[in-house]
């Protein structure tokens, strides 16, 4: 998967290059190209924002860099194309999962109080939000958007992981455990230390449902 991120401040980016996606870019599994669209402005002074029209507070991101970037950087038209919005298509895991059949993603963070919407209009396939409120920036959305799209490529994680976790099963998931058995008077489930599969498989089940009735009783139905 190639995912390519438009972005006025790049170095935010810094923590896709550790962890589980840092190894997925470096064994090949996955393409993160992060831009900056100050390179496409054609002004002077590399200006990207400016006031909006009919007043208000806040600047606007200029049409003009963020279209250049994207023409150049997507001529095709072969990438999904989303810009990170508090008015947008709220991310979950299943749209996560949507995304991932997607060969290319083009992810542009607005920032200030947004972009031009005639550059949304003409170049962008979707608007998306990862929750009801409101940042400064689409930066942490798109690293959060990465983040959880990645998760479901060819080799970056284990199937397993896949299955079991929170949401995959319209439940959250179940309590986890390891050594020591015993932590300052506090035994693990003596289930999970029985070596019966069956057993083990019901407990977490039990649990699953108990952490998503407290939690999120919203999401059983």
């Amino acid at each position: 998967m190639n995912i390519t991120i438009l972005t006025l401040f790049p170095g935010m980016f810094a923590p896709l290059k550790e962890s589980v996606i840092g190894r997925a870019v470096d064994g090949g599994k996955l393409n993160i190209n992060v831009v900056n669209i100050r390179d496409y402005a054609q002004n002077k002074h590399l200006k990207c924002d400016d006031y909006p029209f009919g007043g208000g507070a806040g600047m606007v991101m200029m049409p003009q860099p963020i279209g250049s970037a994207i023409e150049a950087l997507d001529p095709g038209h072969a990438a999904h194309r989303i810009f990170m919005s508090p008015r947008g298509r709220k991310f979950t895991q299943q749209v996560a999962a949507e995304l991932s059949e997607k060969s290319d993603l083009l992810l542009l963070c607005g920032h200030y109080e947004g972009g031009d919407q005639r550059v949304i209009d003409m170049y962008i396939d979707e608007e998306m939000s990862i929750g009801d409120y409101v940042l400064t920036g689409g930066e942490l959305p798109a690293m959060v958007v990465c983040d959880c799209v990645a998760r479901y490529v060819d080799g970056v994680i284990s199937g397993e992981s896949l299955k079991d976790e929170s949401f995959a099963g319209g439940m959250l998931e179940y309590p986890q455990y390891t050594r020591p058995a015993v932590y300052k008077g506090v035994a693990v489930p003596e289930v999970l230390l029985s070596g019966n599969h069956g057993e083990v498989e019901k407990w977490r089940r039990a649990q699953s449902e108990l952490v998503t009735k407290k939690n999120r009783p919203d999401l059983i139905g």
